[in-house]
């Protein structure tokens, strides 16, 4: 039997989603903070954008978390930011892969917003127990 699109998308989020720290922001949490005023917001949000979406092929779950993190850097939106940085490293970005994918916005998308992705990258790791010491110039 075909995974209805809720499972297909569950299943999906899941590859992204880190539960063992209950600190950091998942959709999940999300969807959970939504019942009480918009609960088909976190069904869309599964069904939708990881059913539908993230789970079409050509790009690996890395290479979507680079995009999605990208999109949102130049849109400025700080706290779906946070939300994405998470799980692209546990779909398995480096630190190193984050920072220089901001970095490389900066001609883009201006150094203000790349100043406050790159915060909110700093808070990311920290909230990780990822050390951001190791970092070097190029």
């Amino acid at each position: 039997m075909e995974k209805d699109r809720y499972q297909n998308g569950l299943d999906k989020l899941m590859e992204y989603t880190l539960t063992d720290n209950k600190d950091i922001s998942t959709h999940l949490k999300i969807s959970d903070d939504l019942q009480d005023i918009a609960p088909d917001v976190g069904k869309y949000i599964i069904e939708f954008a990881y059913g539908e979406i993230y789970s079409r092929a050509g790009l690996t779950n890395k290479q979507r978390a680079l995009v999605t993190i990208s999109s949102l850097v130049t849109q400025g939106t700080e706290p779906q930011l946070e939300l994405h940085i998470n799980t692209g490293l546990t779909a398995g970005l480096t630190k190193e892969e984050v920072v220089e994918s901001i970095t490389h916005l900066i001609p883009y998308t201006g150094f203000p917003r790349v100043l406050n992705a790159l915060s909110i990258a700093k808070k990311v790791f920290s909230m990780r127990d990822e050390e951001v010491s190791e970092l070097k110039a190029h």
